[in-house]
């Protein structure tokens, strides 16, 4: 007996029975605009916070180079995060996984929970066979409409909602 959503709007769509014999099928990511302004807006805001503080114990001129600092700091954190970001998902029987540029695993497991916002972002929790569990964060803008209601699906029955 399998479970059904409870809202209309969004039917579970088995993405398993889409491809002979329920094989996996690995879904590539687009980078998400929405992710992307986020975090300019709090490179922002950070910046222009650390300013301030700067600002009222060196004076406005000497605090410039250390904003400046604080700002290209965070920007290649920003980068470096982004680089590190999956770019495919691989939705399969066992489970999930997620890959990155370089062909190689980021995580593996099977959908424990999950936690959704409005329909826009979806936080999923991973557990591996042995070891710890991860969460992926995946943005609504970043997947297929039909590939995001069925890790929401999944992740509700998962998580036994």
């Amino acid at each position: 007996m399998t479970r059904q959503s409870k809202t209309p709007a969004c039917p579970a769509v088995s993405l398993e029975s889409a491809t002979p014999g329920g094989a996996s099928q690995r879904i590539t990511l687009r980078r998400s605009v929405a992710m992307r302004a986020a975090c300019g807006v709090f490179i922002l805001i950070a910046t222009l916070a650390a300013y301030t503080c700067f600002a009222s114990h060196l004076g406005a001129w000497q605090a410039a180079p250390l904003t400046l600092a604080v700002w290209a700091l965070l920007t290649l954190c920003a980068v470096k995060h982004e680089r590190a970001q999956p770019v495919a998902l691989k939705i399969g029987p066992d489970g999930l996984s997620a890959w990155n540029r370089a062909g190689g695993m980021l995580t593996q497991g099977r959908i424990a929970g999950c936690s959704q916002w409005s329909g826009r972002l979806l936080v999923l929790a991973l557990v591996p066979d042995h070891g710890r569990s991860r969460t992926l964060l995946l943005a609504a803008d970043a997947l297929p409409a039909p590939v995001f209601r069925e890790l929401a699906v999944l992740g509700r029955r998962g998580a036994g909602a």
